[in-house]
């Protein structure tokens, strides 16, 4: 079965929720680079571009070519609205991920994945790869069957060890059942494992005809090493390596210091260093992610080994991603302007991930904002699975509300600084729910924007920003 070699010197990183579009990974693809749809919550994304009328029809012309019609007819039926919901109107609720999903949820799902990557690679003869969260896990069997259906190059992943995804790859590629093993808190149960067996589901044999590769983003040596290890011999397309700067969530610091107010501090050192000899050594290309989007960064990264670069801020702040207008216009002008502070914030994350957060006004960045907002956790994306006193498997985040995370067994000292990800980035993303303050990643060097921007009111496109960072 297919599977396309990975050739260009730029990784488009896939970021967070709807930043990286169909659009920006075209766009980026059709110039010879990898271009990278972010596939974290897509089912929500496509649920909701469809409740705002669709402009333009490209969601409701991908799913016009979703092979099992009766599925994606479901799910436009059930939430397209003509002309959009009017402003200020909530949207129609999703049904939250469980490890039992409702057909619809499955159907979406699977649609959804299929839809954004099917429009990346319209007419458009190059790669496309798309991003998952591994904590993000429950969705994965169902994503990666839509994305695959669409005929996805590459698949990305961080944000936890993948060691699940060339077997699930593997899976879909044959027809066979597919399987993921999550992690279970409790004392009886560790672990639970969610199957699909996709052709039972649609009824027919699923029309694939290529197997993506894989590129797992690590923070280390020693991750490279297991994988390596661990994997099946030729599973690994490449690995990303995402150094501490780079945005979204980060690593966390091998060693962990604390301040006198017995808070995680974000301070890396020597043993958070990358041996890039010994990455090199391993024999599988890898390509560096972090604070390297400029033409020197990219051309030392090549002398040092690297098959290339990532590159997400410069893409996340140009005209083709779908950040929301005024957001990504008040982070470029505040970037530009060098007044743009970027914090490693130890704790904001439900996942217990470091996060890096751009400190912008009226977002949660802001102490007032943050904690004025009511907690309610109506997305699920990064709960963490329990076992209940029953002996059932529960849900619970702890950026939920306290007195709910405690009623579920989780300890009160793991929701202090927490936020919720899932509305913030949503927002940011533009398409979050009515009233939800945005939060906003980015990595710790905007330098960029002084080669790309004439002032603090210009703008560039993908194409800009893939030009500068070749050295044309």
């Amino acid at each position: 079965m297919e599977r396309l070699p990975l050739s260009s010197k730029i990784i488009q990183g896939g970021m967070g929720v709807n930043i990286s579009g169909w659009r920006l990974a075209r766009t980026n693809s059709l110039q010879g680079q990898l271009g990278t749809v972010s596939g974290v919550v897509l089912e929500r994304v496509l649920a909701r571009q469809l409740q705002m009328g669709d402009p333009g029809g490209h969601l409701r012309r991908a799913l016009s070519h979703f092979p099992f019609p009766s599925f994606s007819k479901e799910v436009e039926k059930h939430f397209y609205v003509e002309g959009g919901i009017a402003e200020g109107t909530q949207f129609k609720a999703v049904p939250m991920f469980t490890i039992n999903p409702s057909k619809l949820l499955i159907s979406l799902t699977v649609c959804a994945n299929f839809a954004f990557v099917w429009l990346a690679k319209e007419n458009n003869p190059n790669p496309v790869s798309i991003n998952y969260l591994e904590k993000v896990s429950m969705p994965h069997i169902y994503a990666i069957t839509g994305a695959m259906l669409a005929g996805v190059d590459f698949i990305t992943m961080g944000a936890g060890i993948p060691f699940q995804i060339p077997n699930v790859i593997e899976s879909i590629a044959e027809g066979k059942p597919v399987t993921y093993r999550i992690p279970v808190i409790g004392n009886k149960i560790k672990n639970h494992t969610v199957s699909f067996e996709p052709e039972k589901f649609f009824g027919e044999k699923l029309p694939i005809s290529k197997k993506p590769g894989f590129i797992p983003i690590i923070a280390s040596n020693r991750l490279a090493n297991i994988l390596s290890g661990k994997l099946p011999k030729g599973s690994i397309s490449a690995f990303v390596v995402e150094l501490w700067t780079a945005g979204g969530h980060n690593a966390p610091p091998v060693e962990i210091l604390f301040g006198t107010d017995g808070k995680p501090l974000p301070i890396y050192g020597e043993k958070d260093l990358i041996d890039y000899k010994k990455l090199t050594d391993l024999g599988i290309p890898w390509y560096l992610g972090g604070s390297q989007a400029s033409p020197e960064k990219l051309q030392w990264a090549l002398s040092v080994g690297a098959s290339g670069i990532q590159a997400g801020s410069i893409y996340a702040l140009c005209d083709e991603s779908d950040m929301y207008f005024e957001i990504k216009k008040t982070a470029r002008k505040l970037g530009f302007q060098g007044k743009l502070i970027i914090r490693t914030d130890m704790l904001i994350s439900p996942t217990g991930f470091p996060f890096k957060v751009a400190v912008l006004f009226g977002t949660l960045s802001e102490h007032d904002i943050y904690e004025s907002r009511i907690r309610i956790c109506n997305q699920g994306a990064l709960v963490s699975l329990y076992e209940r006193e029953d002996g059932l498997i529960g849900y619970r985040c702890p950026a939920e509300p306290i007195d709910q995370f405690i009623r579920k067994g989780g300890d009160i000292s793991e929701t202090f600084g927490r936020g919720c990800l899932c509305n913030g980035l949503g927002t940011t993303g533009g398409v979050g729910n009515y009233g939800e303050p945005a939060i906003m990643t980015l990595g710790d060097d905007l330098s960029f924007l002084l080669f790309l921007m004439k002032d603090e009111n210009d703008s560039y496109s993908a194409q800009d920003a893939t030009n500068y960072l070749l050295g044309y």
